[in-house]
């Protein structure tokens, strides 16, 4: 009998859940607000959210500015120090995948019930670079599933070189879908809704990813080269089609910005203004901030990975911070430059990949680098006689690693995935650095991983070895 009761009662009780979840969903739609989604409000939104965390704090004024020696830290010196917890990195995995993949997935949902292919191929070119900044940084990552939170719930990983051949797929599908001519879209924050622009960022990012493989896959990426000729494709072709996300005012202001309205714990390093002294290079006067102090040499960086008494030592009066260039509130968030565009043909047609000529290419790019900050033309044919900064052809990689590190100043993750890539410049490790005389080579993945996700992230972790900021990524061949 009271089996029977309770076998009623729990009925009752399911039946009650039921109702009351339909009840609740009914409840919570608003009346007010769109069932649909906008693709242009995706398009910006996701935009900004992948502009904002590969400028911000903790991927780049934190982590890779000061990996690579752009920037430095005069107090709160751990990080110059490589001294991390397992949530450091955690914004550009969460950020990424939550804000950015997620959005631009939907965008392409939206595009193919629309059929516009324009809104298609924008969302695949971001989401090609979003997924490019976290496996340049993490090695291994969720792809294929994804963003798919109704099907994967812990997604796997998939290989970074699978990643990257995935990544060239996209770009091309994108390629294709891209049509000047083709229904008009919105909310396009990087070029205005200009597609003949996406085009050609299209193939630049194609041209970086193809070389991202070329120390592995030779091969491969000699045919992702061929295969954009073959289509009649160009590339970016001037400083003002570089792909960017320009800032307004606050609160949307630059990242950087932002910062140092409340902080001033961060300074030039040593490593860049030594070199800039070096060559005579105009840009040191756009890079670095004069001292607050009169001082010797105007422009004062400090060594990377200091003890927080040896940096304060230093005087925050006495020390460069970052120019003013890039503390600016409109300062753009630079994501594909086309100074980067021509190093990185230079390289292929040192490689062999293309009929181009090396050297020419090589002095367009250092040109368009120096144009990009407005420096006169006297300047820029001073800057180029010099012995220092003439084209190598029996090193290529240190000829274009070097001035392509000057290039991407501001671009900490880029500069750092170019480091490892061509391994120049030389850089030394931090003065009190604590990974025995190395330069971290990689993130270490998000804590959540390990706990919410964790059969996926230890299959990562057995392929591609221990999780920790010193093992080398796949395409970090030396």
């Amino acid at each position: 009998m009271k089996l029977k009761y309770l076998s009623i009662l729990s009925g009752a009780v399911l039946l009650s859940v039921t109702s009351c979840k339909k009840e609740l969903v009914d409840i919570n739609v608003s009346p007010n607000g769109s069932q649909t989604a906008q693709p242009d409000y995706l398009l910006t939104a996701a935009t900004k959210a992948t502009a904002d965390t590969y400028w911000g704090v903790a991927n780049n004024l934190d982590a890779s500015l000061l990996f690579v020696q752009y920037w430095a830290k005069i107090q709160y010196t751990d990080p110059d120090r490589y001294i991390y917890t397992n949530s450091a990195f955690q914004e550009l995995w969460t950020v990424g995948y939550s804000k950015s993949i997620i959005n631009l997935n939907e965008v392409i949902k939206i595009a193919d019930a629309q059929s516009n292919t324009n809104y298609k191929g924008v969302a695949l070119v971001l989401r090609a670079w979003t997924f490019s900044l976290l496996t340049d940084a993490f090695g291994n990552i969720p792809y294929t599933q994804a963003a798919n939170i109704k099907q994967y719930v812990t997604p796997a990983y998939d290989s970074q070189k699978d990643v990257y051949f995935a990544l060239l797929d996209d770009l091309k599908a994108a390629q294709t879908a891209l049509n000047p001519s083709g229904k008009a879209i919105a909310g396009d924050i990087v070029y205005g809704n200009n597609i003949a622009s996406w085009k050609k960022f299209a193939n630049s990012l194609r041209l970086r990813i193809a070389l991202r493989i070329a120390d592995r896959e030779p091969a491969k990426a000699k045919q992702v080269i061929a295969d954009i000729q073959a289509e009649g494709g160009s590339f970016i072709s001037s400083n003002n089609e570089t792909a960017q996300f320009t800032y307004i005012d606050s609160p949307n202001q630059n990242p950087v910005s932002n910062l140092f309205d409340t902080r001033d714990d961060y300074r030039i390093s040593k490593t860049i203004v030594d070199k800039l002294f070096t060559l005579n290079d105009p840009r040191l006067a756009v890079y670095a901030a004069k001292t607050q102090d009169a001082t010797p040499q105007t422009y004062v960086g400090i060594p990377n990975g200091l003890l927080v008494g040896d940096a304060s030592n230093l005087g925050f009066t006495k020390t460069s911070k970052p120019g003013t260039y890039f503390r600016a509130p409109h300062a753009p968030a630079v994501i594909l430059s086309y100074a980067e565009s021509l190093f990185d043909r230079a390289e292929a047609a040192a490689r062999g990949f293309t009929t181009e000529d090396a050297g020419s290419l090589y002095e367009q790019a250092v040109t368009a680098a120096l144009t990009q900050y407005s420096i006169g033309t006297a300047d820029i044919a001073a800057y180029l006689a010099q012995p220092a900064v003439k084209y190598d052809a029996s090193n290529y990689k240190k000829s274009i690693g070097e001035q392509k590190w000057i290039a991407l100043f501001g671009q900490g993750l880029e500069g750092w995935t170019e480091w490892r890539r061509l391994d120049y410049p030389v850089l030394q490790p931090a003065v009190a650095g604590t990974l025995g005389g190395k330069i971290p080579v990689r993130f270490i993945y998000p804590g959540t991983e390990q706990s919410l996700n964790k059969t996926n992230y230890s299959a990562a972790v057995a392929a591609q070895g221990a999780d920790v900021l010193t093992t080398k990524l796949w395409f970090d061949v030396n």
